[in-house]
């Protein structure tokens, strides 16, 4: 009998931490989308999404919006976009940006242009790479609602400070954000938490016939 209660108990336990893995990531999620704290610092880091032939998405113009918006508070003297291109694109997500940025009246000295990345991660390692470069050190990540747990987390771990100042308006603010895209970004930062310290990742632009990429540090 006692075997049995022990084998139950076991089960029991495993269950529940199965239900509170996922549970963790999702508060951790909603949390970061909910309670924003972006505060003074070196450098603003717009994070790249689909632009379409120099001008931005909606994605895109959202989270440039919202760093242009901080830039004007006096935040952080210093903006820097990220992204490559896409297959057949002609210009950059990161020149587009830039480009958006200067229309909008944010002089060109104070943006950086960093043309790498389709990926949060890819990105957030060629940001990082130049802030470190610069001796800056403290960064606001101006991205999607949802997003900004996977982000920051991705830049703590690699010696920055982040905070994140999630877009106001468009597709993935929070008025317009999906349960489904909650538990898509609180999947793929509980993926990131775990896998990732294996060296194993998720990437946000991998077709379904490739689910993991290996990248390789």
């Amino acid at each position: 009998m006692f075997i049995f209660r022990f084998i139950r108990r076991i089960f029991t336990l495993i269950i529940l931490i199965i239900l509170a893995i996922p549970t963790y990531a999702i508060a951790k999620t909603y949390y970061a989308a909910h309670y924003p704290l972006a505060r003074a610092a070196d450098a603003i880091v717009v994070m790249g999404a689909a632009q379409f032939d120099g001008r931005p998405g909606d994605v895109f113009e959202a989270r440039l919006s919202e760093a242009k918006r901080i830039y004007d508070l006096g935040l952080a003297p210093l903006i820097i976009t990220v992204g490559a291109k896409a297959p057949g694109d002609r210009t950059t997500e990161a020149a587009s940006g830039k480009a958006w940025l200067v229309s909008a009246g944010v002089p060109s000295r104070k943006i950086v242009a960093l043309e790498n990345g389709r990926d949060t991660l890819v990105s957030t390692k060629a940001y990082v790479r130049e802030m470190k470069k610069r001796e800056l050190k403290n960064v606001i990540i101006a991205t999607d609602t949802y997003h900004c747990r996977r982000s920051m987390t991705m830049a703590n771990d690699r010696g920055l400070i982040a905070t994140c100042s999630p877009v106001q308006f468009g597709p993935n603010s929070l008025r317009n954000s999906t349960k489904r895209y909650l538990l898509r970004e609180s999947g793929a930062y509980l993926a990131y938490i775990t896998l990732g310290h294996f060296g194993i990742n998720i990437s946000d632009h991998l077709d379904t016939n490739k689910i993991l990429d290996k990248v390789v540090s």
